[in-house]
């Protein structure tokens, strides 16, 4: 499944960027990232007709999600409210994730230029848009803002009405959620910045409009998918030890990966892992979630589609210190 509004928080979530998001470091320990999920591998005929559904089935938000956020300089955090603009996060994630990461897009993607899953159609969309960007002059067509920045948000409840988590089809969340039942819950995912656009500005406005959007649906806990870049897990031993042993969630939170696609986490004995090389190791989205207080979950997964290992997350906002939540609270 945040940016820091001010120059405490920015330090607490760091400079790095992650499969094309940027997300904080600053110092010690660190966490969360939100995941990118695969495609629709479906080719032909069938898969337009998939993606036409999906479209169609698109929710549009309810009034909260069309206000404005939060706003620095020509710079805007919003929800998107017509498809079109989800279109347009489509667009810009096909860019980072295929074009400029090493992401391999199914024939349906690369065609359409567009990252595209049956879970837009259920989430919410969180868009930083750039109004002073250079606009495509077309006759009788409005000009509208860029699109330079998004993430994916999917509630608990949306979740249960539909299809679940993406998560889901990672990790078994079944313990996780029915300890944690009595919860709201906020999946974060899909979560990409334009390159030019990766400074400390877009991330205190996402940061910024997640909070807005945790306060607004009282929201409990962030959960998601975290990445580490590579597919060999021999070579991620050192930072996938240090998660396990140190930063490993309590069993009330503690999602584990399905066995099928399980690795262990446990690579090396907690004796011998050098603290401060593994969290030099780490992400910087993962070291900042870690300072924010996120915890994660047993076992990782190998996303060969991506090329990362990804790891499971949990962030109790009420874990969240006072001075970060401060820092994150909308102004006014």
């Amino acid at each position: 499944m945040v940016a820091n509004l001010a120059r405490g928080a920015y330090s607490a979530l760091g400079t790095g960027w992650h499969k094309g998001v940027q997300w904080g470091v600053g110092a010690p320990i660190a966490k969360l990232r939100r995941r990118s999920m695969p495609l629709p591998g479906v080719e032909g005929a069938n898969g337009i007709a998939d993606l036409l559904s999906a479209e169609r089935a698109i929710r549009l938000p309810e009034p909260f999600e069309g206000r404005s956020l939060g706003r620095i300089g020509s710079l805007e955090v919003r929800l998107a409210t017509r498809k079109s603009e989800i279109r347009r996060a489509q667009r810009l994630r096909y860019k980072v994730f295929y074009e400029e990461m090493s992401a391999v897009p199914s024939g349906l993607a690369a065609l359409s230029r567009r990252d595209v899953d049956s879970y837009d159609a259920v989430c919410d969309h969180l868009l930083v848009l750039d109004h002073a960007a250079p606009k495509r002059k077309k006759p009788f067509v409005e000009p509208r803002p860029k699109v330079v920045g998004t993430y994916r948000l999917l509630r608990g409840a949306v979740a249960e009405r539909h299809t679940g988590f993406y998560s889901e089809s990672e990790y078994d969340l079944a313990p996780l959620l029915a300890a944690q039942g009595h919860r709201r819950l906020l999946e974060l995912g899909r979560s990409c910045v334009l390159k030019p656009y990766r400074s400390k500005r877009t991330v205190e406005l996402l940061w910024q409009g997640i909070y807005a959007y945790v306060l607004h649906h009282k929201i409990d806990a962030l959960i998601g998918c975290a990445s580490l870049e590579g597919t060999d897990p021999d070579r991620l031993a050192l930072p996938l030890a240090f998660l396990h042993h140190h930063a490993r969630a309590p069993e009330g939170w503690r999602a584990r990966a399905l066995p099928k696609r399980a690795v262990a986490m446990d690579r090396m004995p907690k004796e011998t892992v050098d603290t401060k090389a593994a969290l030099h190791a780490l992400p910087p989205l993962i070291k900042g979630y870690l300072r924010l207080g996120a915890t994660f979950g047993d076992g990782a997964v190998i996303d060969h589609q991506f090329g990362t290992t990804d790891v499971f997350v949990t962030l109790p906002v009420e874990v969240i210190g006072a001075r970060y939540r401060g820092h994150f609270a909308p102004a006014g």
